[in-house]
């Protein structure tokens, strides 16, 4: 088992090593540009990196967002990121947890995910069909796009979500 995992917001001290981060945890797909355009963007993401003494163990971004024409605050989460050596040790879980909470507090009706959905059920997360991904995901992807809902909030949501700029190209939607 792991240290203790301290969970913080991103400072600029630690681009270097969340840019190194990315492609070791996702050697497959080139995230860092999306990652390097939302850590711009501090005015509409909240950015949390997980710290295990004095090495930087994951980071997660959570970014603003609204369904069109609904007054409603939601967020997208992700990308989400651990290092090899700690991951299937809690380092995700925590960074979901804390971002979540924050998402809460901040006012977020929901958090919407494209992800496996075994792993972000266990947050309370769901498919959901009422509010759709900027793009047309592949169908095989259809249950990976998911909603948590805070509380009662008078029904489920329905429409497009409309992202910011970062998250709009196609490529990171279509597989």
């Amino acid at each position: 088992m792991i240290g203790t995992i301290d969970i913080r917001e991103c400072a600029p001290h630690d681009v270097e090593s969340i840019e190194a981060l990315y492609p070791t945890a996702f050697p497959e797909e080139d995230l860092l540009p999306l990652v390097r355009e939302l850590l711009a963007a501090t005015r509409d993401t909240l950015s949390l990196v997980g710290i295990i003494g004095d090495v930087l163990a994951g980071h997660i971004l959570f970014t603003i967002c609204s369904v069109a024409r609904k007054p409603d605050k939601v967020a997208l989460l992700g990308p989400l990121a651990v290092a090899p050596a700690c991951q299937r040790q809690g380092v995700g879980a925590a960074l979901i947890h804390a971002g979540m909470r924050r998402m809460e507090t901040a006012g977020m009706r929901s958090i919407f995910v494209l992800g496996d959905p075994g792993y972000y059920g266990r947050f309370g997360f769901a498919p959901d069909d009422g509010v759709t991904p900027p793009y047309r995901l592949p169908e095989e992807w259809r249950d990976a796009w998911q909603s948590h809902v805070f509380g009662d909030n008078g029904g489920p949501l329905q429409g497009e979500l409309s992202v910011p700029q970062p998250w709009r190209h196609p490529a990171l939607w279509e597989g």
